[in-house]
């Protein structure tokens, strides 16, 4: 193990060490004192407020079109493969309070090539992930335009593209001019989302049960309960779940992180696994699979204006658009973040996380962020973004629990975490087991296209830093 970080990029710079010193009160580092202010309630609300996004609304339609009611059963494995991960995760966040999350718990403990696959490809899956957020956004604002009245016949596509496109460009300009502009629009439109949904799938659950009736046309289209179709399924969802991990990167603003962490972390993947389910219990128990299948992404209009008439559809109109626009947002800023990091130990080149002297943001890397996700979300290929992002994501899921075995495996003198998961290597190895195995499930083109990233982030390890050690690789 290497307890400094050494040698230097193609570029000749090194990796900037920081030192970190926790106390109960607060976690020091060099450039800041972070305090213990958050709690087991605002841990929960970060989680669910980076998992209910544009999967709630866009997801119904594709994958209750594909397999029926049987979707809800994807996205309980989902939310099973992510509480899996979520323990993990917490424990080594409590024992590494970083902002680098799963980039830095992987280069720490797999070493250097493994924490540059991983960060680049951090990189690379969130832009998928926003490109596929801003294609949604496009499609629900293409049904707001219908509702009052504008429909565009044809060139449809080519239309949410271009919306897609202009409110990537939008998004990344309002993060560079402040992350505090960025943070409170975003913690708006969550509280406003999940009043909206609460009490969407509270009249849903009373038509489900009989309490109130509604017309829905006839379906001849059964569900599909067989198993590789639900997995399938649960592989093209999983991106619904990526935001649960943004729980870890604050572990060092936590108060009793050793308690609070883990409870934040698998509280919130439980309840957004159940308003998931509830969800597509609803919209599977209006409309029959081939009805949501016609009615595509938009689909949950469809259900809102069955269940509750033009104002159900506006409902869910409005919290399809400020749902993918929220996603969007958070992913871009995360985004950004990721590449700073990397930058940070010599992985990237160091102008990548210059901070903008006016805004104090890093511009440079919120361009990296925002320059791909604009060329991605122009193809509009809402399926194939969302796969590859949950490629991506779930390589780096499975690796941080191998990492958190091997640090256990060689116990060094830095790892003393507040949580520790119970049963040994059981919960690790199922979590790595399970996220590696969901990828068999996924479309041969997603997968030759997530293996393409990883070769390339692994090609410019060799080109550019291969004579880099972190601090505390193993």
């Amino acid at each position: 193990m290497t307890d400094e970080p050494s040698g230097r990029n193609l570029d000749g710079d090194a990796p900037v060490a920081e030192a970190v010193v926790e106390t109960d009160e607060a976690t020091i580092t060099e450039d800041a004192e972070l305090e213990r202010t958050i709690g087991l309630t605002g841990g929960l609300a970060i989680g669910i407020g980076t998992m209910i996004g544009a999967g709630i609304f866009v997801f119904p339609g594709l994958a209750g079109g594909e397999i029926g009611a049987a979707a809800s059963a994807s996205f309980a494995v989902g939310g099973l493969i992510a509480l899996l991960v979520a323990l993990p995760t917490s424990e080594l966040a409590t024992a590494m309070p970083r902002s680098g999350g799963g980039y830095y718990f992987i280069s720490r403990g797999l070493g250097t090539l493994a924490g540059t696959v991983i960060g680049l490809s951090l990189w690379l899956g969130l832009v998928f992930a926003t490109a596929f957020y801003l294609v949604g956004l496009g499609y629900y604002a293409l049904d707001a335009l219908a509702q009052v009245g504008v429909t565009i016949g044809v060139g449809t596509d080519a239309l949410v593209s271009g919306i897609a496109v202009v409110a990537g460009v939008a998004f990344t300009v309002l993060n560079v001019t402040g992350t505090e502009n960025a943070a409170k629009l975003q913690n708006a439109i969550v509280a406003l989302l999940l009043s909206m949904l609460v009490a969407f799938l509270g009249y849903g659950l009373l038509e489900a049960f009989g309490f109130v009736a509604v017309d829905t046309p006839p379906g001849e289209a059964v569900d599909v309960w067989e198993a590789v179709p639900i997995l399938s399924v649960a592989a093209l969802v999983f991106t619904s779940y990526l935001g649960f991990a943004q729980v870890a990167t604050v572990a060092g603003e936590m108060k009793n992180p050793g308690r609070n962490l883990p409870l934040a972390m698998v509280g919130s993947v439980l309840i957004v696994t159940v308003l998931y389910v509830l969800t597509i219990f609803i919209a599977t128990n209006v409309f029959t699979r081939d009805a949501l299948l016609a009615a595509g992404e938009t689909a949950m209009v469809e259900v809102g204006r069955a269940l509750l008439g033009p104002a159900g559809a506006l409902v869910i109109i409005v919290g399809g658009l400020l749902a993918t626009m929220s996603s969007a947002n958070a992913s871009i800023l995360s985004t950004s973040r990721a590449i700073y990091g990397v930058s940070k130990d010599a992985l990237l080149p160091r102008w990548a996380s210059r901070i903008n002297l006016r805004y104090g943001t890093p511009h440079v890397a919120l361009g990296m962020a925002g320059g791909p996700v604009i060329v991605l979300a122009a193809t509009g290929q809402v399926q194939l973004l969302a796969e590859v992002a949950s490629f991506l994501h779930l390589i780096m899921y499975g690796l941080m629990c191998v990492a958190l075995v091997a640090i256990r495996r060689d116990r060094p003198e830095w790892y003393d975490p507040d949580f520790v998961v119970p049963g040994g290597p059981v919960v690790p190895v199922l979590g790595a087991l399970a996220s590696f195995g969901l990828i068999a499930f996924m479309d041969r083109l997603s997968i030759a296209v997530g293996v393409v990233v990883i070769a390339v982030t692994a090609g410019w390890y060799f080109y550019y830093a291969r004579d880099v050690s972190l601090k505390g690789a193993l």
